[in-house]
This record gives structure tokens, C-alpha cells and sequence, in this order.
């Protein structure tokens, strides 16, 4: 297996961004000795990356099409889109995603490793906890762009990545790929280590910080990627309390709001939904809300026949937001060629208003309650023990509580039953891997799981609803592409007079390919 030092690929990245931490509020990388109690605290403010793996990921997936080259993309845009390795340099290329994450994992070393300088007092495992849980993300963001899914089957095959456990205290430091089992056993590890420790009343922002319920809902997603279902159910639940509702999305409140109200409220931390917020230097908001990019995006092929306006259990018909109680279908913006829900605005932070020059930013809603819910649906679904199909459908049914308006034209709210899901799914054509019309696109998809099985029947039917509940709980956040890649799910990326390009089960396009420089320094390529 071949080394790298991976302070090599860091070079030149950490001054680039000093200029702008000033406005993310984090400390300079010449910082003192870290030897207190609050310097920890102060320390750890920097250990979550300031880059962003949602454009990455958002255009990767099905949930953008070609609009035509009439209309303008950046350059790594279009690499995205076409499954190339990226070759553009921009803040959310995976060269600076990868510097990004890499820079948060050194820095929540540095800080276990001052807590273990300092005796690990007690006083301190709050601050441990939030940095083995900082350092466990930055690799579980890391794998999710540049690895393959989990496959129990494939895990000992498939390439992990580096996972420095210590401070790089010189240039020289090595490293192995190692696989992909290795990778997430150090995950697991870590949070598992983590969550006794667990105390978020020292952070003054919590929503910032990876508090307790964003912990638990971090160990929910994790472990359904890693298939370990009893204890998705069991984080999901302790992040989502005895009453479930109170920590869903309340739409309700939305619906007189305009688009930038709607962006406003929807990233408060105030919202008991919101459990992390992550915020990154990035052109997504401007790239999927209808900004400065307009050939791929989310447009009315897909919003009217496979997401907001498809039909479905709660809309009768496609191509319209008639007869359809989901909220979300009511709160959209856009024309045919891009519909956003506004959730993914850009904020601007001028340096010179003058010349109009700064730093791009989004906020992102990284962990929320909706999220955490269908996790623990999907995976009561797919454990498939005793009447874990009953209370899969009451996530789905506590889901729709929130989700979807009591009535709305000819249209009422109900609990759905597996019979009526059931019923729905067999008057559903699986949707087309490549549709020559809009009409052979629908919410159902082949499935194809890698490493895990689904039957035919009520457990199928369960999965396509869940699936698609995520896809508009998650849509502009890019975890859409996790799922197709979890799934096996063959999609179709059409391009303006050329072939389409069809992305397949198992595809190793899934993961992205490593930085050039990575690369050259001597790590280990993923395979085309």
C-alpha cells in the first residue's frame, strides 16, 4: 500500500483560507499552547471544516438534469455532472473539501491530544467528546465523497483512507489508504467513545457545535451506512426524545412566507429541527438556487414527475402542485429550467464593496430531526423483525404529520396503511434508467442494494417511500447521492447533443477521485 504524508496536501491551503476565518469565527492556525479548559473549548471552534461536499455531491445525483448549452456552468461544475475527475480549482473542488476536512481532523487532535497532556480531567470529557466526534465526521464526510458505499461483502476491498489518530508533528509523517472496513471501524470507534462523554451545556452555540441531539442523529446516519440497524433505532431515539414531533420541521408557519423569510427561518437555530448547522465557503447557493449557473439543475422534468410534484400517496397528479399536501410543494421558486426550495441561499461576505469582491457562504442544515426520523424508519424497514414494518410506517405516518398539510384542494391528510402504500407502489412503473419522456420517470426506482437485500412487497414498498421522503427532506444538500450509491440506483445524466451518460450499480464514479496532488505525492488513486 502505498504513503503519503498528508501534510504535503495541505500546504499552501491553510493561508489561503486565513483571510476568511475571521468571519466563521475561528482562530488562526499560529494559535498559542492550548493548556486550559478554555483553550480547549476556543480549539475546538475550529474543528469542523469550512468546506462543503454539497455541490459534489448535489450534482453527481439524479436530482439535477442538462437544461441545454445554451445556458452557462463553471467549469468543475460540469466535471461534476460528468463523473470526470474535477481539474477546476474552486472552494468546492474535492482539493479544498479534502484540505477542508483533513484540517479539522488536525485540529481535534490537537486537542485530545491537550487533554492528554493535561491529566484528562474530568472536567475536560465534554471537550474530548466533541473532538473524537469532530475528527469522526471529518472522515465520515471524507468517505462519503471519496469512497464507495459500505458493503460488508466489499469493505475489506474497497480502498478507506488515511485516519491520523495523533498530531503531524513533522514532515515526514506516513500513511496508508488502508480499506474500507479499517476507515469506518475507526469511525464507529470514535463515536462510540464519544457519547458516554457527551455534555454540551459548556458550548455557547450548540447548534454550531456537535451537541447532544446532533451527536446522537450523527451516530443514527452512520450506522445505517455501516447496516448496523439496532443502533440507528436506538441514537435515532435518543436524539428524537418520546415525542418525535416536536423536533420535525413545523411547516406550517412557512407557508406565509416569502423566499428569503423562508431561507431565514429554515437555517435558525432556533428551529428545534435543526440539530447541526454547518457552514462552509461555497458557490451551492448560488449554483442550485437559480444563481449564477443555470445548465444543470434541478428543473421541472424532474420536480414534476420524481420529486415535489411527482405523483405519490399524497399527490394525484404529475406536473403540478394541485391536489398535493406536501408543503414543500407549496414553497418553491424558480421557472422550468430550475426550482429550488429556498433553503441554500448564498450569504456574501464582502471584503471590498467597492469592486464587489469577497467569499461565497452557505449555511447548511447538516443534521436535522426529519432526517434523523426517516434514518430510523429505514431502518426498522430493513431489519424487517417482528412489527418492525408497523413501526417503520409510523415514522413514515409521524413524517407526514408535519410534512403535509391537513388538506389542500381535493386532498386530506390521512395515516397511511401498508395496504394503500402497497396499492400506490403496484399502480407505479418503476421509473426509466434512461427516460426518452418525462412521463417514465416516477418516485419508484429499481433497487439494486450493495451488500443488503430488500424484498418484494410490503419491505419494498416501505424503502421507495422512505427513499423518497428523503430525497425532498434532503434535496440542494447533496445526501441524495449517498442513497443512490447505498441502493444501487441507475440514474441517467442526460447531456445537450451527446450521449447520455449512465451512472450504474456499483459504479466506481461513485467515489470521486482523489486530489492531483494527493495523488502524485504517492496515495493510492481510486479506480476508474
Amino acid at each position: 500500500m502505498k504513503k503519503i504524508n498528508i501534510l504535503l496536501a495541505l500546504t499552501g491551503v491553510a493561508f489561503m483560507l486565513t483571510s476568511c476565518d475571521d468571519y466563521l469565527d475561528t482562530l488562526p492556525d499560529d494559535r498559542a499552547e492550548v493548556d486550559t479548559q478554555e483553550d480547549v473549548s476556543k480549539l475546538l471552534v475550529s474543528a469542523y471544516s469550512t468546506n462543503s461536499a454539497v455541490l459534489m455531491m448535489e450534482m453527481a445525483s439524479d436530482n439535477v438534469d442538462d437544461n441545454g448549452a445554451q445556458y452557462s456552468t463553471y467549469p468543475g461544475i460540469d466535471e461534476m455532472y460528468r463523473f470526470k475527475d474535477v481539474t477546476s480549482e474552486f472552494n468546492d473542488d474535492p482539493r479544498s473539501f479534502w484540505n477542508g476536512c483533513y484540517r479539522s481532523v488536525a485540529t481535534a487532535n490537537e486537542a485530545l491530544a491537550s487533554i492528554r497532556e493535561m491529566g484528562e480531567p474530568k472536567e475536560l470529557n465534554p471537550q474530548k467528546a466533541e473532538a473524537l466526534l469532530c475528527r469522526a465526521l471529518g472522515m465520515f464526510q471524507l468517505s462519503n465523497v471519496f469512497c464507495m458505499a459500505y458493503d460488508p461483502a466489499k469493505s475489506n476491498e474497497y480502498l478507506g483512507l488515511p485516519y491520523p489518530l495523533e498530531p503531524e508533528q513533522k514532515i515526514g509523517t506516513e500513511y496508508e489508504r488502508g480499506t474500507l472496513e479499517e476507515l469506518y471501524a475507526h469511525i464507529n470507534a470514535d463515536i462510540e467513545e464519544a457519547l458516554p462523554l457527551m455534555d454540551d451545556g459548556y458550548m455557547s452555540t450548540p447548534k454550531y457545535h456537535l451537541n447532544m441531539k446532533a451527536a446522537y442523529a450523527f451516530a443514527a446516519r452512520f450506522n445505517l451506512y455501516y447496516h448496523k440497524y439496532d443502533q440507528v433505532i436506538k441514537y435515532a431515539t435518543l436524539a428524537l426524545g418520546s415525542n418525535p414531533t416536536a423536533y420535525l420541521r413545523n411547516w406550517a408557519p412557512y407557508m406565509e412566507l416569502g423566499s428569503q423569510d423562508t431561507y431565514n427561518r429554515y437555517i435558525q437555530s432556533s428551529e428545534n429541527c435543526n440539530f447541526l448547522l454547518l457552514t462552509a465557503y461555497s458557490i451551492a447557493g448560488r449554483t442550485l438556487n437559480a444563481g449564477s449557473y443555470l445548465r444543470y439543475a434541478h428543473n421541472d422534468d424532474i420536480l414534476g414527475y420524481e420529486t415535489f410534484w411527482a405523483r405519490s400517496p399524497w399527490a394525484y397528479s404529475n406536473s403540478t402542485s394541485s391536489n398535493n399536501l406536501l408543503y414543500m410543494a407549496h414553497t418553491l421558486y424558480g421557472n422550468e429550467r430550475i426550482t429550488l426550495l429556498p433553503k441554500m441561499f448564498e450569504t456574501f461576505e464582502y471584503t471590498d464593496k467597492v469592486n464587489g469582491t469577497g467569499y461565497a457562504h452557505i449555511v447548511d442544515t447538516y443534521f436535522t430531526g426529519d432526517e434523523t426520523l426517516l434514518c430510523r424508519a429505514e431502518a426498522y424497514a430493513l431489519r424487517n423483525e417482528g412489527t418492525d414494518s408497523l413501526k417503520a410506517l409510523a415514522d413514515i405516518n409521524t413524517w407526514c404529520s408535519t410534512n403535509l398539510e391537513p388538506s389542500y384542494d381535493q386532498m386530506t391528510r390521512q395515516d397511511y396503511t401498508i395496504d394503500y402504500l402497497n396499492r400506490f407502489m403496484r399502480s407505479t412503473i418503476y421509473s426509466a434508467v434512461t427516460p426518452e419522456t418525462a412521463a417514465l420517470r416516477t418516485i419508484k426506482k429499481v433497487l439494486h442494494p450493495q451488500g443488503f437485500s430488500v424484498e418484494a412487497g410490503n419491505q419494498e414498498t416501505l424503502i421507495q417511500m422512505i427513499l423518497h421522503m428523503r430525497r425532498v427532506t434532503t434535496m440542494h444538500q447533496g445526501l441524495r447521492f449517498m442513497d443512490l450509491k447505498r441502493y444501487g440506483i441507475e440514474y441517467t445524466h442526460f447531456v445537450d447533443k451527446e450521449e447520455p451518460i449512465v451512472f450504474k450499480a456499483g459504479d466506481l464514479r461513485g467515489a470521486y477521485q482523489l486530489p492531483v496532488d494527493v495523488r502524485t505525492a504517492g496515495l493510492e488513486a481510486n479506480p476508474r
